[in-house]
């Protein structure tokens, strides 16, 4: 989750973990700024996928628009203010917690402190090298 970004990204591992086809992306013109330190990234094109939050029991369902690159990074995708938007999440960033209305209540969405410092140790490697790379 990733209030500031304008974007929802998908990494292209992930398209293709996911084993759908590059054939299904939109083509895109134009670049955004913030993903790589000091450089404009180009899309390989976008794709809408459908994205469930919840359970069986209360779910809710939205067709989000995800940009696709093509570099490396430390998650499978980046949830951003498109996403708060369409499913009408409120974010706790204290307590790493999305929630937003169901049909039978509230649905929460979470991680634990260790997977999100997980998550920011490799975020932090993975740009450090990219910057000494430069």
């Amino acid at each position: 989750m990733d209030g500031g970004s304008g974007l929802n990204i998908l990494y292209v591992d992930t398209l293709d973990a996911m084993r759908i086809p590059w054939l299904e992306l939109r083509p895109v013109s134009s670049p955004f700024h913030g993903m790589i330190p000091r450089a404009q990234a180009y899309p390989l094109g976008q794709i809408d996928l459908p994205i469930t939050f919840g359970d069986r029991a209360n779910f809710c369902l939205e067709v989000l628009t995800f940009e696709v690159v093509d570099f490396s990074g430390s998650y499978h995708a980046i949830l951003g203010r498109p996403c708060y938007a369409k499913f009408m999440v409120v974010p706790n960033y204290t307590y790493l917690k999305l929630k937003m209305s169901g049909p039978n209540g509230v649905i929460i969405v979470g991680s634990t402190f260790s997977h999100a410092f997980t998550c920011d140790h490799e975020h932090y490697e993975l740009a450090t090298a990219v910057i000494n790379s430069s």
